[in-house]
């Protein structure tokens, strides 16, 4: 695993309508951790994966509260390159008339489809072709995304997050408005996503989101790192009831985890 850091936060603070919405003291992550971000509604999850995209600003403050590898100003696509982001806002945007293999494509020009002026290679060709048959949606090629079924959209979404190989995976969300078929297959399809070494960024409020392959977790409540931490040491009876406010119990079973 490589150590260098990607993210750095000190003294990050969000504002919107005058209410403090995340407001960070300390954080880094380093390249090719698998980092889960744990917390329920409105803890400030998407805040900080907004940070991370650039598309949320903290406070402007000495010394800079954000910086990506090491570096306070980036080009905004440059930056987006660092992470391949899902959400669930994404999807909602792309619930139309474009197929999916222009979907795909759409992630080399950062658009919802293919309506910017750029060039199409050969090279990207190749590489969605590539990316549609590892995340088995090859055959959904010319349908359109309104269509297709949320488990099947999420694969299209993934490829496009994909088309730089960006050295970390950003999944918002990943799992809801999924079945427990498409959970299954889609949980199953991240593990095999993240067997090249790629960094993952999981943000969620159900642990049974966590992959195995998930070392760390981060606890988020009222906008505050609530606990950071070892997955063992963290996703405890003790720590899920103070976070979520419920008396929790945990199950693990080979590395998956419930909550009862």
């Amino acid at each position: 695993m490589k150590t260098d850091l990607l993210l750095s936060l000190q003294s990050a603070r969000v504002v919107r309508d005058g209410d403090t919405i995340l407001d960070i003291d300390s954080l880094t992550i380093s390249e090719g951790e698998r980092v889960a971000v744990l917390g329920p509604n409105g803890s400030g999850k998407s805040t900080l994966v907004g940070i991370l995209t650039r598309d949320v600003l903290p406070i402007a403050s000495d010394p800079p509260p954000v910086l990506l590898r090491g570096r306070e100003r980036w080009d905004l696509f440059e930056a987006r390159r660092l992470f391949g982001v899902v959400s669930d806002a994404l999807q909602e945007t792309y619930d139309r008339r474009v197929s999916v293999a222009d979907t795909v494509m759409s992630g080399y020009f950062g658009s919802i489809g293919l309506y910017r002026a750029g060039e199409v290679t050969p090279t990207m060709r190749d590489r969605v072709s590539t990316l549609m048959a590892e995340l088995e949606i090859a055959h959904l090629a010319r349908r359109t995304m309104n269509v297709l079924s949320t488990g099947e959209a999420r694969r299209a979404l993934i490829a496009r997050a994909l088309v730089f190989d960006p050295p970390v995976l950003v999944l918002d969300e990943p799992c809801d408005g999924l079945d427990a078929s498409a959970t299954y297959h889609f949980l199953r399809t991240l593990r095999a996503l993240l067997q090249s070494g790629r960094g993952l960024l999981l943000v969620t409020h159900h642990i049974a989101d966590i992959v195995p392959e998930v070392d760390r977790v981060i606890m988020l409540k009222d906008g505050k790192v609530f606990a950071d931490g070892p997955k063992a040491q963290l996703l405890t009876d003790e720590r899920l009831s103070a976070l979520f406010g419920i008396p929790a119990r945990v199950e693990c079973r080979d590395g998956v985890y419930r909550l009862w």
